[in-house]
């Protein structure tokens, strides 16, 4: 059997890491860089002319000429208002797209010798920049999809249904190309498989040229009326069900989804966070072509992302 060539590509090592983003200058070059590859621009003026300003706290500063409006590298990014050095961020992001797993914050915040509040918040900053980022790219093409939940195990629930308490339904979706092979997964929270909470589904997720195949969940059918077509396969239930060659990049997908949240998470709250955890493996597996990419277009993505204080993301992610 041949090679896969995507599994064993070549990621970007440690030492590599730290040679490029080792110190928190380096970091702040890069951040720089990605926010203003053209060169500095004042965010309230367009001015491209500064003066730099050191504080006494140490921090670099800039200053505009025309405006004298002050700001830092990480003012208006995702970065906002941090107290630790960006080098700590940056080992954040390395930990977060270079495995095939997730990260508990746990982990992280051994890793990073932070408190484990802080490597909550900056875990979950991390994750918004994902979800955001991938949000505005509608799955086209032949697509398949399926239902699926998160929880269900809590103790007095009626398990092993639809029906069971402290379940997150969400649906899971598989773009494949010409050749039968997938291209992009989206996996996202849903209020209910109902006819009202799938086409508002179906008209946030898949463009006009979809092709969508589909088990016989009677929800499905609605996404005609996002100007799809749709294939229908009446599975049944069971494993039998779930090896049907139509589905087997979603399944695949599933699969693999639940495991690592299984084996990184002790728990996690899917009823509050479910849309931001799946987005991670989404985010990590849609730019999986490339793995030594995918931090620096996580820096792009965070330094476009606006900033998100702690009582924004502790805010549950709104459901559809």
């Amino acid at each position: 059997m041949s090679m896969n060539r995507i599994q064993f590509q070549r990621g970007l090592s440690m030492p590599e890491f730290q040679r490029l983003y080792g110190t928190h200058e380096q970091c702040e070059q890069a951040l720089d860089q990605a926010r203003w590859p053209a060169g500095w621009r004042c965010d309230r003026c367009a001015c491209t002319r500064f003066a730099n300003v050191h504080r006494a706290t140490g921090k670099h500063q800039r200053e505009c000429f025309v405006c004298g409006y002050q700001s830092s590298s990480t003012v208006g990014t995702v970065f906002e208002h941090t107290k630790l050095p960006l080098n700590l961020w940056f080992l954040a992001m390395y930990e977060l797209t270079q495995g095939k797993s997730s990260v508990s914050a746990l982990e992280l915040k051994r890793r990073l010798g932070v408190s484990y509040k802080t490597a909550w918040l900056i875990k979950h900053k991390l994750l918004k920049v994902m979800q955001l980022r991938d949000e505005p790219h509608k799955l086209e093409g032949r697509v398949e999809i399926d239902d699926a939940y998160l929880g269900g195990e809590r103790q007095g629930s009626v398990n092993g249904g639809r029906g069971a308490l402290n379940k997150t339904a969400f649906v899971a979706a598989v773009q494949t190309n010409a050749q039968g092979h997938p291209v992009r997964m989206r996996m996202k929270r849903i209020a209910g498989f109902t006819n009202e909470a799938f086409r508002a589904w179906a008209a946030a997720n898949l463009s006009a040229s979809a092709h969508v195949v589909s088990d016989g969940t009677a929800c499905f059918r609605r996404v005609v009326e996002s100007g799809a077509t749709h294939e229908r396969y009446v599975t049944g239930s069971g494993r039998a069900a779930a090896q049907l060659a139509q589905f087997r990049w979603v399944n695949t997908a599933l699969g693999n989804v639940k495991t690592a949240i299984t084996g990184t998470f002790h728990s996690i709250k899917h009823e509050k966070y479910a849309d931001r955890y799946l987005a991670e493996f989404c985010y990590r597996f849609n730019r999986r072509f490339d793995l030594r990419s995918l931090l620096p277009r996580l820096l792009n993505a965070a330094a476009a992302t606006k900033p998100h204080p702690m009582t924004v993301i502790r805010m549950p992610d709104a459901c559809i």
